[in-house]
């Protein structure tokens, strides 16, 4: 009697453990991302996307946010997730300087991100091993 007592109690803290440790779309993103490669552009625009995605970086602490992209000065503000649908999230970006952008992004898989931009291509960001 006093195990299956133990038991239920125990069962439903472990569950409750386990589901709080999952992960909220803001703490995946945490970290460094490397552009890696760029999908859905013309072939003949491959290689000169591909050199220019290899430059590309977001990276996120706390709720500041870098984004490097090259040829431009790296720019940093704040960022907030403002929606979520399954692995797909929308992040809106808040620039030092003024001004907001929102960015589509989707999880594939603990260590990629897929930043989708209009209807076309994707860039493909690799987290960055600290």
């Amino acid at each position: 009697m006093r195990f299956r007592i133990s038991l239920a109690v125990a069962l439903p803290l472990t569950m409750v453990a386990l589901l709080g440790c999952e992960k909220t779309p803001r703490d995946k993103l945490q970290g460094r991302w490397l552009g890696e490669s760029i999908e859905n552009v013309p072939p003949s625009q491959v290689g000169k996307a591909t050199g220019w995605v290899k430059g590309t970086a977001l990276e996120f602490a706390g709720n500041k946010v870098t984004i490097t992209i090259p040829a431009e000065a790296p720019r940093n503000g704040t960022f907030k997730v403002s929606k979520v649908e399954g692995d797909h999230v929308t992040v809106s970006f808040h620039r030092e300087e003024g001004g907001n952008d929102d960015a589509n992004l989707r999880f594939t898989g603990d260590h990629t991100l897929r930043w989708v931009l209009g209807n076309g291509p994707e860039i493909v960001l690799q987290k960055a091993k600290n």
